[in-house]
């Protein structure tokens, strides 16, 4: 039995499958001293819903095949939005219009003032 990669192999070995399946525009955020619940988050697109849902099961089936327990997946039915949570590592893969609409990026690369702001203006 594998022991479990640590956070910087899980990254790379994400990384690579996200490479392979062509995902495009792909983001890294450092979330070491952020976060408790995970040191980095990558946010990727597909082109369309299958192309979604073919990174989202090859990124869940590589970390998979490499050790890593517990995966928890979300949003494979619609294909729109598909988080895999690996533990240290959280990916989510967007249809482009989804992505832009929710923004993830802007809200974890602006610092905590960004995610008030956006609060306040949804009030």
């Amino acid at each position: 039995m594998k022991a479990q990669p640590d956070a910087d192999k899980t990254l790379s070995l994400i990384l690579s499958r996200l490479d392979d399946m062509k995902a495009e525009e792909t983001v890294t955020i450092d979330l070491r001293g952020k976060s408790a619940y995970s040191d980095y988050m990558i946010v990727t697109t597909g082109r369309v819903n299958r192309h979604v849902g073919a990174i989202a099961e090859n990124v869940a089936k590589g970390l998979k095949e490499n050790g890593i327990k517990n995966i928890h997946v979300e949003g494979l039915p619609n294909c729109d939005w598909v988080l895999i949570d690996s533990g240290d590592v959280i990916v989510h893969v967007f249809r482009p219009e989804v992505r832009e609409f929710y923004n993830l990026e802007r809200l974890y690369t602006q610092g905590p003032g960004a995610a008030k702001a956006i609060a306040a203006k949804a009030i």
